[in-house]
């Protein structure tokens, strides 16, 4: 006696309808929503020696990398830093607007610790600007520093000998007096500059401004709720949360890093977001003056956090 077996309806599912074949295929077809992350965390600028800061040059493949990828809806930057150089900050937002408005996709910047100074300038990249609300926001305006050693070097028994072909060449030498004319110069240098990041954030935050421009611009800083009242951000939240929120909880958060060789480690030439090393940059003699001025530049670094009490 023959068993029949019984009928079955063919599955019009095709391998979707298969276990374990059919949630991947399903991404594969219908991929969840990409949102790419990009850390934007440290000084601005180069730092030299054993540590580097954040500069065009190392970022430029980060940011390329940010605005690609299959179904990506937008680019987050996570955003941390004391700020630096005025001209790196305002070539790293230039790039990402110009990137945001070729692929016409959003950008959203969140303020971690600190987005002070150029760090708050490269957080107005941002169409939007969230931050935590103990996060430090603000200090728009321009600073320099140094200190005036005539008088040390003059109880050492020190003589100061200093050669100029032009004699602005060594305007604001700290072993010299300073001369009213030249502190003048220095600043209206640095109300040129200021100029700039005052033009820059109302071009990029507009109407959205609510506090009076004298109390906006005079270089002090603030909490991110304070900076919520002021207008200089839009919302309060982290990252993650306020991605789920627009792009739902299957939102796929991508951090973009710097892609480094071996050499890339130690030749100092990716910057970027990671620490790059030239301690192997010269026959045999380089260590000790790269360890130095690393040194160097930590203690700057570190100075640079502890004005914003972190």
């Amino acid at each position: 006696m023959v068993q029949s077996l019984p009928e079955t309806q063919p599955d019009d599912r095709g391998l979707a309808g298969l276990p374990f074949i059919g949630p991947a295929l399903g991404r594969f077809v219908d991929p969840p929503p990409l949102v790419n992350v990009l850390r934007l965390s440290g000084v601005i600028g180069g730092l030299g020696g054993l540590r580097r800061g954040l500069t065009l040059a190392g970022l430029a493949r980060p940011i390329e990398r940010a605005f690609k990828g299959r179904n990506l809806k937008a680019v987050a930057l996570a955003v941390n830093s004391p700020g630096g150089s005025p001209v790196q900050s305002a070539l790293i937002a230039g790039r990402i607007r110009q990137l945001a408005q070729e692929k016409d996709l959003p950008v959203y910047a969140f303020a971690e610790d600190l987005a002070a100074s150029g760090g708050y300038w490269l957080a107005c990249a941002g169409d939007e600007i969230y931050a935590d609300p103990s996060s430090i926001v603000g200090s728009i305006g321009v600073v320099s520093g140094g200190f005036g050693l005539t008088e040390m070097i003059a109880k050492l028994g020190i003589e100061r000998r200093l050669h100029t072909a032009g004699d602005k060449k060594a305007m604001l030498d700290p072993f010299q007096p300073e001369k009213p004319a030249e502190v003048k110069h220095l600043k209206d240098i640095q109300g040129d500059i200021h100029l700039t990041f005052k033009d820059m954030v109302r071009q990029r935050r507009g109407e959205r401004l609510t506090a009076p421009e004298k109390e906006l611009f005079s270089g002090a800083f603030w909490t991110g709720g304070r900076a919520l009242e002021m207008g200089l951000i839009d919302g309060l939240g982290d990252l993650r949360q306020v991605m789920r929120d627009k792009y739902g909880d299957t939102v796929r958060l991508r951090v973009v890093g710097e892609r480094r060789g071996l050499l890339g480690r130690f030749d100092g030439t990716s910057g970027g977001t990671a620490a790059g090393s030239d301690v192997l940059d010269g026959p045999g003699g380089a260590l000790g003056d790269g360890l130095t001025r690393g040194l160097i530049a930590a203690a700057e670094e570190r100075l640079m956090w502890n004005r914003f009490g972190l």
